[in-house]
């Protein structure tokens, strides 16, 4: 397992609601979380959905079912000053500016913006153009695999290797497309299957409700989370029910950060604390009944209590048929 830290990744995603001064609150609200990174969503609704396209039974169950998806995602585009304005703010509250493009021509402007690397979302994991793209600049690469099975994944990583993104650029996000994600529908153990499958980098992009399943992913050896948050899980908007609000936000970056310090450097040995308390929690060889000098030790009159400041309970053995050189009361240390 990795000594490094995990990538952690708050998805502000569309939960800005088309209003910038929501935006900059959750840029602020992942920051003051601690978060590596806040990341939106960067598409044009033209080039991503046709207007006939129906909504997700979680998007109609948040947004109703009277306005198509092409309508409700028409209302959540970030323009290109508001990209400035939030990438302002990030700089403002030092935390990484993320966005996911969806589209040919959203990737090639988060691109020109000088992305250190690039995120796939589930949708298009078998979009062959898309991966072309994103390949062809060659920085790392973040690869959601949601309602995907092995063989598309793979098919996705090798058109991304081909296309110019080496494999060891590439860390996979184990993840279940539907929000919130029944537990039952987790199978966090895929998450290591895709690692194991492919030789590449994993992490976990979540859609359960509450914060235990991202930081077991990252006691499995999740090397990125990615977690969607929220103002106000009441706020209107397709993602909002399926999110963390600030202060669950904050509480999952810290147990993250507490699980990746506890997982040490795996040597066992005493620790520092062990080590003060040693010599109280341990015993040492202690006299039962008495024995007078030249009496000599057996298991029936050697024991062990506490303090451990003594000698060694394992040398007990080797101290039967010795003869004391002292009178012992019941109860007393043995010395030697």
């Amino acid at each position: 397992m990795s000594c490094k830290q995990a990538l952690i990744i708050a998805e502000a995603g569309v939960n800005h609601n088309g209003d910038m001064d929501l935006a900059c609150k959750l840029v602020d609200a992942a920051a003051d979380a601690g978060a590596d990174l806040v990341k939106f969503q960067t598409f044009s609704t033209d080039a991503l959905v046709s207007r006939d396209a129906p909504k997700a039974d979680y998007q109609k169950r948040e947004t109703g079912a009277n306005e198509s998806q092409f309508e409700m995602l028409r209302k959540l585009e970030l323009s290109v000053e508001d990209h400035r304005l939030l990438m302002e703010r990030c700089r403002n509250r030092a935390i990484g500016f993320f966005s996911t493009g969806f589209d040919l021509k959203s990737v090639d402007f988060l691109n020109s913006l000088g992305f250190a690397r690039h995120k796939i979302p589930s949708g298009e994991i078998t979009n062959y153009q898309y991966l072309r793209k994103i390949g062809s600049f060659g920085k790392e690469v973040l690869l959601s695999t949601g309602m995907a099975d092995l063989a598309e994944i793979e098919a996705a990583i090798s058109l991304l290797e081909e296309s110019g993104t080496p494999r060891n650029l590439i860390t996979a996000l184990h993840c279940t497309t539907e929000y919130p994600t029944p537990m039952e529908e987790v199978n966090l153990r895929a998450m290591r299957a895709i690692g194991e499958a492919f030789g590449v980098r994993v992490g976990y992009s979540d859609h359960t409700l509450g914060i235990e399943i991202p930081i077991a992913a990252v006691a499995m050896g999740a090397t990125v989370i990615e977690k969607h948050f929220t103002l106000d899980r009441n706020l209107p908007g397709p993602d909002h029910q399926a999110s963390l609000e600030p202060d669950e936000l904050m509480r999952m970056v810290r147990a993250i950060r507490n699980v990746e310090v506890a997982f040490g450097d795996g040597i066992k040995r005493p620790t520092p604390a062990e080590l003060r308390n040693k010599s109280i929690a341990r015993k040492s060889v202690f006299i039962v009944g008495g024995v007078r000098k030249g009496e000599s030790f057996t298991l029936k009159n050697l024991g062990a209590k506490r303090p451990g400041t003594g000698v060694d309970p394992m040398m007990i053995p080797s101290l039967v048929g010795k003869i004391s050189d002292r009178d012992y009361k019941d109860g007393d240390m043995l010395q030697l």
